[in-house]
Formats: C-alpha cells, sequence, structure tokens
C-alpha cells in the first residue's frame, strides 16, 4: 500500500530496502567467507540474485499500471497453484488431497478478482496491468522455488541479504537519476522506515518457515497478504469494483482455512 501511495515507487521501493541491506551486509560476508559452497550452490544464489532484480523492476512497474485490489491479488495468486505445483514435481514434496482442495479455492478467489475475461478482449489499457501482474507472480514463483533449495546450505538471514541485494539492483538505475532519492526521501520520510521493517521483514518470516516446512503448504499461505491487499486497496486508496474483489478475497480466505486446518 506505500509503494502504491509512493509518488516514485520504483525509488521508493528501493529506499526501503536499503536499510536491511546496509546492516545485513556483514553477517552475508562472514557467513560466505566461512562457506564452503559447490559450483551449483553458487548458482542458485545467483539465480535467486537475479530473479529478485527482474521481480523488483517488474513490481514498479505493475504498482504504476494498476489498483492495488486488482494487481496485488493477481501477482499474489499466481504462485497459489504454480509453487505447490513445482513442489512437488521438482522438490519431491508431498501435498494432500485438502492442500489441493485450499488451493483451488484460492485460484477461484483469483479468477473472480479478473473478472470476465471478454472485458480485456479489445482493450489493450486493461490488460497490461493483468500481464504485469502474472509476470511478477511468475518471478515469485520463481525465486520462491530457488530460495527453499538455498535453504539447505545457507541462514535465512544471510539468503535475506541476497534477496535485498538483488532487489536494490534491479532498481538501482532509476535511483541514479538526478534527485529522485532525494524528492523520495523528503515525500515519504514519515513511512520509508515502516516500510524497511515490514517489507523485508515479510520474506524473513517466510524464509524462517520454509526452512523447515514444505514450500508447497506455506507458499499458499503466505498469500494470506492478498486480503488485506484487497481490503487496503479498496478502503483506504478508494478503488473501485469492491464487491467482486471482497467476493475474491473470501474464497481466498477459505482457501487458507482449508489448508491451515488439513494439512
Amino acid at each position: 500500500m506505500f509503494a502504491k501511495q509512493s509518488t516514485d515507487k520504483a525509488v521508493f521501493l528501493w529506499a526501503i530496502y536499503a536499510p536491511a541491506t546496509i546492516v545485513l551486509a556483514p553477517l552475508l560476508v562472514s557467513e560466505l567467507l566461512a562457506a564452503s559452497y559447490s559450483p551449483k550452490e553458487w548458482a542458485l544464489l545467483g539465480a535467486s540474485l537475479v530473479m529478485q532484480s527482474l521481480y523488483a523492476a517488474l513490481l514498479s512497474y505493475t504498482y504504476t499500471a494498476g489498483d492495488l485490489s486488482q494487481v496485488y491479488p493477481i501477482m499474489r495468486g499466481t504462485p497459489t497453484l504454480l509453487t505447490p505445483t513445482f513442489g512437488v514435481l521438482l522438490l519431491g514434496e508431498a501435498l494432500p488431497v485438502w492442500g489441493w482442495v485450499g488451493i483451488l479455492c484460492m485460484l477461484a478467489g483469483f479468477f473472480i478478482m479478473l473478472g470476465p475475461i471478454s472485458a480485456f478482449a479489445n482493450n489493450r489499457a486493461a490488460l497490461k496491468p493483468i500481464l504485469l501482474a502474472v509476470s511478477v507472480g511468475l518471478c515469485i514463483t520463481t525465486y520462491t522455488i530457488i530460495d527453499k533449495a538455498n535453504l539447505q546450505f545457507i541462514s535465512p538471514l544471510a539468503l535475506l541479504e541476497v534477496t535485498n541485494i538483488g532487489f536494490l539492483l534491479g532498481l538501482t538505475p532509476s535511483v541514479l537519476q538526478r534527485n529522485r532519492l532525494k524528492q523520495v526521501i523528503r515525500k515519504h520520510s514519515n513511512i520509508i522506515w515502516l516500510g524497511a521493517i515490514l517489507s523485508p521483514g515479510s520474506y524473513f518470516l517466510f524464509l524462517l518457515a520454509a526452512q523447515n516446512s514444505a514450500v508447497s503448504m506455506v507458499a499458499p499461505l503466505r498469500e494470506v497478504g492478498i486480503v488485506f491487499g484487497t481490503f487496503l486497496g479498496l478502503i483506504v486508496l478508494k478503488e473501485s469494483q469492491g464487491l467482486r474483489r471482497i467476493t475474491a478475497s473470501i474464497a481466498v480466505v477459505i482457501g487458507i482455512i482449508i489448508i491451515a486446518s488439513f494439512t
């Protein structure tokens, strides 16, 4: 919500990740120096960094193109099916039948959020935020699977720093443009510090959960943010199409409850 409200979304996102990146840098350096990683493990860390860079760049464009209550559920809903599927196929995880039922409920909410496909058939402007949000969702799916593999040999806090660095790199070209960072800090100094805790902190909590649980289970539960994103968009940002988006959020909540109760 803070990013959506900001006047310069790319620079604002960069600003809220910079503090954690600076603070965690010594920890990552220390852990890397003490480790002896294989080429495959270095490649996985590099892949995580690259995917975070792409994710950050696409994220800023997506928040510019569409409503929060529209694009957030789509970009968070896309991994709802893909992450468990890849977790089962690539990581050898198992998901109970009720887990898939919960995921299908969340996907139903995802399609309700999209609305009639015919509305986008002849309207490229309406389709753009949808495509951007799906692209962000694909990035989330990819880096989630990669980071689950990374947690086998690196600590969650050090991995968080790797992802933070990648995120900053994806947005750095915007920050290098004259006075943009200064203007964002001046305009949003009252919320930058809060975003600097909430955004990196949320992914750290996910990494802690994923370290000891199947990513096919914890990744869908992470998408409870769909509900918050929808209501913040409708109530705080005064966005439209409230009934359909609230209905979609209810379907997502039902799916989350099923997953939490039966898996």
